[in-house]
């Protein structure tokens, strides 16, 4: 039933009083506006949507209809009660229980809530429901909007063969390979020999990336067979496969098309998608750097074919691969709202949600293909609460203790459906939020995000910020020399951080230190003490030793006002600031340098944790003395992982290969551990014999949780 609700206006100017940080916020520059908040429109269109969605993009779908004046109805599971788009929502219903076969797929359900409130219309995000023909088929069935393309087209291009039989028609192109349903691993071995390898096996109704292997050899095609099909039938409940070739190191590039019930249809310029892990984007930009005038018109005219051939009413995304010589084929079409559509706002200056609704009511599209402009460049960060140590991102729950988006900062844009005190659970997808930043060149869209990513305070779970700076400061990803390969081609032994020079090591060091004096004497002003001696050697000035990963150093620390002269092994390095405690951002000069550091924790035992270029460090602190008598310590044995396997995430037991007695070879399968719809095998490090076996299909597991010891 309905939860109990203040009256709309009132619960408006309540939110708006205590959550005016998420309220939304335009991409802009030389005052010009490229992301509309204010609605010009004054056609009528829906009193009421129910936004059929959760986190950020409920979140983005009800900012545009407060601006059109539209009523929204949050739905939510049992543990989301709490969450932003249900604070943000006029109206808010409860669906059910947190997996979300019992909450945001349950379309019973949520076709009640529309009966409750009265809503006129569903605007389903993306995931979930949002190319669910089922669900589109229902609405109708009540006289109820879908804010969508109509379920011809929705089945059509939902389906991948079915879908890539209709580009061949349109004439647009595709890639080579089998344009049937594969049943079985032996019949995928047998195709994947007849394309020839490597080929790609995907799921047939899938999408984001889930359900897709790439297989190089027979045994490869059995195991993606096996996995792709398990994840397919979890996510989508459709376990059908298709195999086609697989372009090797290609560019990922998509089209945003627009088209109306009318017939008329736009492509509103491309997105670069190329940065991915597991088939996910991570950061995209718009335009790209690749495309040239002529490319890209091309590109855009066989999206425009394959919306008009399904008879396409809505924005939707047509994902191209592109290869070095500027060949592309068509990989599939999203028919919802894309996860990264900002920055082809930030570039166009339309609101796509705005344009959605419009089209769902029956208007004309009011721009020809003249019209749309690329206005500047836009890059997008997926922030996710995600450890990016662990294969580029293994998904992290818990709860964000401290949460500041970087908002102070010109032309950032932040979607995102969380707030502090918010939970990043096990059920639903880890995105913390969508960064975005503008510029009139590259160049400064560029420096924007990674002042922006300086700039993000998230305490509390594990996020992939660090990755994320890396790959936006990186020589390969600036010079536009990327493709989806690019995350295994520049860290081939995996994600290592932030990799410190001798010069940036010092100035870590030098920062840390200062930062160490600033704690000691607040805390004499404080408490009357100071654990480090004041006895000069000179004026203020005190001698200590530094650690920094096995390295030991000698640092002089020299203070005047809010300057510290550094003396790291005799190079000397100035570092100055206001120094605040309590806040979570420090800004700095370095020699001349301006940079934000995030001090994470600082310990009686010198330890500092120090977020600094993205990647947090962390630093001891000692006294000459303390560091005497530190060698004297013990020092705590590692664990022998070798012979244990742990998790390395939460999520649940899908399957378990061995049992007690068993011999495991290296690289074995031992068991699979599912996290957010992805299927995780994992193997042996070595031949061992099995001795325990911790756990079982069906059960939850956290982080670190141990699972099998092997002899």
């Amino acid at each position: 039933m309905a939860a109990h609700r203040l009256s709309p206006s009132l619960n408006r100017l309540l939110f708006a009083v205590k959550y005016g940080s998420l309220q939304p916020r335009c991409c802009t520059v030389n005052s010009s506006i490229l992301y509309s908040t204010t609605s010009t429109d004054t056609e009528k269109t829906f009193d009421k949507i129910l936004i059929a969605n959760r986190g950020e993009i409920a979140c983005r779908v009800i900012k545009t209809c407060r601006k059109m004046g539209i009523q929204s109805v949050a739905v939510h599971s049992d543990v989301d009660s709490s969450a932003v788009h249900v604070k943000m929502a006029d109206e808010a219903v409860c669906v059910g229980p947190a997996p979300t076969n019992k909450s945001y797929l349950n379309m019973d359900a949520i076709m009640d809530a529309i009966r409750l409130t009265g809503a006129q219309a569903v605007h389903p995000g993306y995931g979930f429901l949002s190319e669910n023909k089922v669900f589109a088929k229902r609405l109708a069935a009540e006289g109820v909007m879908f804010i969508g393309p109509d379920t011809h087209a929705i089945h059509a291009m939902g389906d991948k063969i079915e879908s890539k039989l209709i580009a061949k028609a349109a004439k647009v192109n595709t890639i080579p390979g089998f344009d049937g349903v594969v049943k079985t691993a032996e019949d995928a071995v047998k195709i994947a020999q007849e394309i020839g390898y490597p080929v790609m096996i995907k799921a047939s109704a899938g999408g984001g990336g889930k359900g897709m292997r790439i297989a190089w050899n027979d045994e490869e095609t059995r195991e993606g067979f096996r996995f792709s099909s398990q994840e397919a039938a979890s996510s989508f409940g459709d376990d059908r496969l298709l195999i086609e070739k697989y372009i090797d190191n290609p560019r990922h590039i998509e089209i945003q098309v627009l088209a109306d019930k009318h017939g008329n249809a736009l492509w509103l310029n491309e997105r670069e998608c190329s940065i991915q892990r597991r088939n996910q984007k991570v950061v995209e930009e718009a335009p790209s750097t690749f495309l040239d005038p002529v490319t890209r018109r091309a590109m855009g005219e066989q999206a425009v074919q394959l919306a008009k051939a399904v008879e396409y009413s809505s924005a939707g995304t047509v994902e191209f691969l592109v290869d070095s010589k500027k060949n592309f084929y068509f990989l599939e079409m999203n028919t919802r709202l894309q996860v990264e559509h900002p920055i082809t706002e930030c570039i166009t200056g339309l609101d796509l949600v705005e344009q959605m609704i419009r089209v769902a009511k029956g208007y004309r599209l009011n721009h020809k293909q003249e019209d749309i402009p690329i206005n500047g460049w836009a890059i997008e960060s997926r922030v996710y609460a995600e450890d990016p140590y662990k294969s580029f991102g293994l998904p992290s729950i818990g709860r964000l203790s401290q949460y500041q988006e970087p908002l102070n900062l010109s032309n950032v844009r932040v979607d995102s459906g969380i707030q502090e005190g918010s939970d990043i659970s096990i059920y639903y997808d880890p995105m913390i939020s969508k960064l975005v930043t503008y510029g009139a060149t590259r160049a400064e869209a560029l420096g924007k995000m990674e002042a922006a990513l300086d700039n993000y305070v998230i305490r509390g779970v594990t996020h992939n910020i660090p990755l994320l700076r890396e790959i936006i400061t990186h020589p390969r990803f600036i010079s536009g020399d990327i493709s989806t390969n690019f995350l295994p081609e520049v860290y081939p032994e995996g994600f290592k951080g932030h990799q410190l020079d001798v010069k940036e090591r010092r100035e870590l060091l030098a920062s840390a230190a200062a930062l160490y004096i600033t704690a000691q004497l607040r805390s004499q002003k404080v408490l009357g003490n100071l654990r480090v001696s004041s006895s000069p050697v000179e004026w203020n000035q005190w001698e200590l030793h530094a650690e920094l990963g096995e390295g030991g150093h000698s640092v002089v620390v020299t203070k005047s006002q809010n300057v510290f002269v550094v003396e790291v092994d005799g190079e000397k390095v100035e570092v100055s600031g206001q120094w605040n405690l309590a806040s979570p951002l420090l800004p700095v000069t370095i020699n001349g340098t301006e940079r934000i550091l995030q001090c994470l924790s600082r310990e009686a035992s010198g330890r500092i944790l120090l977020q600094y270029m993205g990647t947090t460090f962390q630093v001891r602190i000692l006294s000459k003395l303390a560091a005497e008598l530190n060698s004297y310590m013990p020092e705590k044995v590692s664990e022998d992982t070798s012979s244990i396997l742990r998790s390395p995430m939460p999520g649940t037991v899908v399957a378990v290969s061995v049992k007690p007695g068993d011999t495991v070879a290296e690289g074995q399968e031992i068991c699979v551990i599912e996290a957010m719809k992805m299927q995780n095998s994992l193997t042996a490090v070595k031949q061992a014999k099995v001795k325990n076996v911790h756990c079982k299909p069906g059960e939850t597991v956290g982080e670190g949780d141990l699972l099998v010891e092997l002899e």
